[in-house]
């Protein structure tokens, strides 16, 4: 590519999830490195074949791997965190670990403007979402050993997601949460929010005290 093109196409190279991953993909010249192996919402690779690892954890090592080679090297590789986005703050921590920008699928797969039918499901709305590494992707070439026009097993299923209306509200709320979190760190900028957010680990009954508790919900299901 680069005899070809120079530096006119950028290549982005992974996935991987660890500090050796990372080194090989960045010696290679990848212009950015992807991480995660097996935390997409329609991913089942570990599952299916016992490989992966926590995103945090491996957003964690391969930052602080892509921050050594900088200062070895000069050279700044971006790295994205691909899989384990769920809520929005999960960017915000993605972020907050190391990663310059994030991939998401099921955010996006949303929304109007997806090119997918939406349908209604149990009574409510959702829209088709599928993984790269099912039948119905028909991304033999990436996922199969070869030989026969098929996939030998599934690494991704086939589902539905909520509907969530219009990108651009969504997309606004998101980055308005983004924002505050930032704010609330003292940061106005990423490099700033990796320098000054505190990550720590929390316990159950945390993470249940950082919900609505011992109130009755005025709309909750036992007043509907």
């Amino acid at each position: 590519i680069r005899e070809n093109y120079g530096d006119k196409v950028k290549v982005g190279a992974g996935n991987v999830v660890d500090r050796e991953g990372f080194l090989f993909l960045a010696k290679a010249g990848a212009d950015f490195i992807k991480i995660g192996i097996g935390g997409g919402s329609i991913c089942i690779t570990r599952e299916t074949k016992g490989i992966g690892r926590g995103q945090a954890t491996a957003v964690i090592e391969v930052a602080k791997a892509r921050d050594e080679y900088y200062k070895e090297t000069g050279i700044y590789i971006p790295i994205c965190s691909d899989g384990g986005i769920v809520q929005d703050y999960h960017i915000t921590l993605a972020l907050a670990m190391g990663a310059d920008f994030v991939m998401l699928g099921r955010y996006f797969a949303r929304f109007d403007e997806s090119p997918t039918n939406k349908l209604r499901v149990g009574g409510n709305y959702g829209k088709e979402y599928w993984g790269e590494g099912s039948n119905r992707a028909r991304n033999w070439q990436r996922y199969d050993l070869g030989g026969a026009q098929k996939l030998s097993f599934e690494e991704g299923v086939d589902s539905y997601v909520p509907y969530a209306g219009p990108l651009a509200d969504g997309v606004q709320t998101t980055l308005y949460k983004v924002r505050s979190t930032m704010c609330n760190c003292g940061a106005l900028s990423i490099p700033e929010l990796q320098e000054k957010a505190r990550l720590t680990v929390v316990s159950s009954t945390s993470i249940v005290e950082g919900g609505s508790h011992d109130v009755i919900l005025k709309n909750g299901p036992q007043n509907r």
